[in-house]
């Protein structure tokens, strides 16, 4: 009994000495590798988050006011390939700057538009869409009461826009595209622009018949979605999907679009049928030709021009309002 007890404390004692000399030894690199989690370091303690700045808070927006002349809408795009100005409104400061600019012009409307619609362009998300629109909306609205408006033909771009301080929509494919843009427009109960377009044009076509039409579409739609008829104006789309004739023929029969029973928008700013008409192949070049067009527009009903030169245009528009009234000219003065 006396040995087995002995037998025992041996093998106990040996057990021992071989689990210090294994603790003691240099560690065996495979064994080593098969942990590779370090032991977790004392983390300081949390900094405090500085809060992000705020934006400022939107000024109360002028509502739409018409009067004896067409509206002035001037264009702020904050794109890199627009047909006009492109890249030169891309950077946020120089959008603002722009857009404030406009409004010492004497502008009724600042349309910001972050997707160019030339033919040809490339086509963005909402997503990078609304990162170029929201920050220029946001600071310009506190900056100016004019009412702003939205160029988009997303649903999710111009409810991101209405919030930031947008209160008109300018959709150039009229409810077409996106039809949920007739839903945030009658939510929101936003003015909206409704353009005439085309993928390609057709010299066939009667082009006001098709202008009608496809207005009259738009139309139907914004009605279904909780419009009311006195929030749409229609735009027969000047250099969208047409000829030049035909996008000249547009102007010249402009007053078929007071059959439809809404307020009528003109932008011909600087198109290229302009420039076929006069010679000027630089757009730039193109603002007396496009001030003609517009005052066109105007004898035959247009209630807001979409521009590039504001102030050329707020001069022309202020004549046409005295020819037509000159006592409103002596009662000025």
């Amino acid at each position: 009994m006396f040995d087995k007890y002995l037998y025992a404390l041996g093998r106990g004692v040996r057990g021992a000495k071989k689990a210090l000399d294994a603790a003691s030894a240099t560690p065996d690199p495979a064994e080593a590798a098969r942990d590779v989690t370090p032991a977790p370091a004392p983390q300081p303690a949390p900094a405090p988050q500085t809060p992000a700045p705020q934006a400022p808070a939107p000024l109360p927006r002028q509502p739409l006011a018409f009067g004896p002349r067409p509206l002035v809408m001037g264009i702020v795009n904050v794109t890199p390939d627009s047909f006009s100005d492109g890249g030169l409104f891309l950077d946020h400061q120089a959008a603002v700057a722009h857009g404030l600019r406009l409004v010492e012009e004497g502008t009724d409307i600042l349309d910001i538009g972050g997707e160019s619609t030339r033919p040809g362009h490339a086509p963005v998300s909402a997503a990078q869409e609304i990162a170029r629109v929201i920050p220029v909306i946001a600071s310009l609205a506190a900056q100016t009461s004019l009412p702003i408006s939205i160029d988009t033909m997303k649903a999710e771009v111009a409810e991101a826009a209405l919030a930031a301080g947008a209160t008109i929509i300018n959709d150039v494919w009229g409810f077409q595209h996106d039809p949920d843009l007739a839903k945030v427009a009658a939510r929101s109960g936003a003015p909206t622009v409704i353009m005439h377009n085309r993928l390609e044009d057709d010299p066939a076509i009667d082009v006001m018949e098709e202008v009608l039409a496809f207005l009259s579409r738009s139309i139907e739609i914004g009605l279904a979605a909780g419009m009311g008829r006195e929030q749409l104006i229609v735009d027969p789309g000047f250099g969208f999907g047409k000829t030049h004739a035909q996008s000249l023929t547009t102007v010249r029969d402009l007053a078929r679009l007071r059959t439809l029973g809404c307020r009528i928008l003109l932008g011909a700013s600087r198109k290229r049928a302009i420039g076929l008409a006069t010679g000027r192949s630089e757009p730039r070049e193109r603002a007396a030709g496009s001030v003609a067009v517009h005052l066109m527009g105007a004898m035959a009903g247009a209630d807001i021009i979409r521009v590039h030169d504001v102030a050329a245009h707020v001069d022309a528009m202020k004549v046409f309002a005295a020819v037509r009234d000159p006592a409103s000219v002596e009662t000025q003065a």
